[in-house]
């Protein structure tokens, strides 16, 4: 997710829902089979689709569809987290090495507080690239071998820490690794004595009073969902569907399904308080300069993006990508603006002779489409 221009101005009020939808066809024409939202302004709530959810039967995608909504599994992580420290359970600037000796011993255990690891600067690197061997060499092999097997935690977290590290713990910019978001529900496990995914889902996902958000049991989705599509890069040509796949490869970092309408509440909640209090809230307002995997640099809180946008405000939410499907979602800093954006297809972007990714036209119809749905007034 790109980081605009921190230049504050005043919010815009109103939207036009007939602007939004032909953005949304925009993305569709631009080369996404399905994309879907929900925009909430001041109290309205408009809901959209534009496509298909399965470009093979042509069945129209719709916006109650459930979704894979990868990183923004984060946020709720970090939730979990802050109230253990309202409990007094957790520490932020306690080493974790403290919590969980066996996981990371030694210095390194002594360094990294568990702060760093909710704000991506724990210099810890990510393991996707080890789970994932073959996309170092952009081949899609390793998708297919790992689609129904059972990663652990562990095994992943060992991946992480024992290749070579990102950075020094604290430094900034920090470096965006789902390994920190893997050790901080084995954390929640250690101080809770429950699965962090149970303890999520009572404390946080039912505290926000959601109803179609869950950490799926299986590789399978249960209720209406789109068929999700990967290109990796175009190396996958046609994209291949992955919404069955088992998501044990990304835990409490991005493995949520959720709804976009779930979403917009979840968010609506936490930033009125009603998940974690205010000095949680500002705890994890804090941002320091993150690195992302796409290489651009953001402002990362405690599992919170802050996002400027130029002519109406400051947002906070998160964006995520699981193979074959993305989600944006975002709520302006005064609570009156939300928008959460699902789409199926992930990796688009084909390299150049350099390697490369290029620019393709849905990075501007999505571009579009989330000014419209943020800033857009009628």
């Amino acid at each position: 997710m790109p980081a605009g221009s921190p230049s504050p101005s005043t919010p815009s009020t109103g939207f036009d829902p007939a602007e939004v939808k032909s953005a949304m066809d925009g993305v569709h024409r631009a080369g996404v089979p399905g994309v879907y939202a929900e925009v909430r302004d001041t109290g309205r709530t408009w809901r959209g689709a534009s496509g298909v959810a399965d470009v093979g039967t042509g069945r129209p995608v719709r916006p109650d569809m459930r979704q894979r909504v990868g990183s923004i599994t984060k946020t709720f992580t970090a939730a979990a987290v802050m109230q253990q420290v309202e409990q007094g359970r957790i520490q932020l600037d306690a080493p974790i090495g403290g919590y969980l000796p066996r996981l990371v011993p030694g210095e390194r255990g002594r360094k990294i507080t568990v702060r760093m690891l909710l704000n991506n600067t724990s210099g810890i690197p990510d393991y996707i690239r080890y789970a994932f061997p073959s996309l170092r060499d952009m081949s899609p092999e390793s998708l297919d071998d790992n689609r129904f097997r059972r990663f652990r935690p562990a095994e992943l977290i060992e991946m992480g820490l024992t290749a070579p590290p990102a950075g020094e713990p604290g430094a900034t910019p920090g470096v965006y690794s789902n390994t920190n978001y893997l050790l901080l529900g084995q954390l929640l496990e250690q101080v809770t004595g429950t699965t962090a995914e149970e303890y999520i889902t009572r404390n946080v996902i039912e505290r926000a009073g959601l109803r179609h958000t869950e950490f799926p049991a299986g590789p399978r989705i249960e209720g209406p969902h789109s068929r999700m599509y990967e290109a990796l890069w175009g190396v996958i040509d046609p994209p291949r569907d992955y919404s069955v796949y088992n998501t044990s490869w990304t835990g409490t970092g991005a493995a949520l399904v959720s709804t976009m309408e779930d979403l917009n509440r979840f968010y609506a909640e936490l930033l009125d308080g009603k998940i974690v209090n205010q000095s949680s809230l500002a705890q994890m307002r804090r941002t320091v300069p993150v690195i992302a995997l796409d290489g651009s640099t953001i402002e990362y809180g405690l599992g919170l993006h802050k996002v400027d946008r130029p002519g109406c405000g400051t947002f906070w939410g998160h964006g995520g990508t699981v193979w074959g499907a993305g989600t944006m979602s975002l709520t302006r800093a005064d609570g009156r603006r939300q928008m959460s954006v699902a789409i199926n297809l992930q990796r688009w972007n084909t390299p150049d002779s350099s390697g490369k990714p290029q620019h393709h036209p849905i990075d501007d119809a999505l571009e579009t489409l989330y000014q419209q749905a943020m800033c857009g007034s009628g």
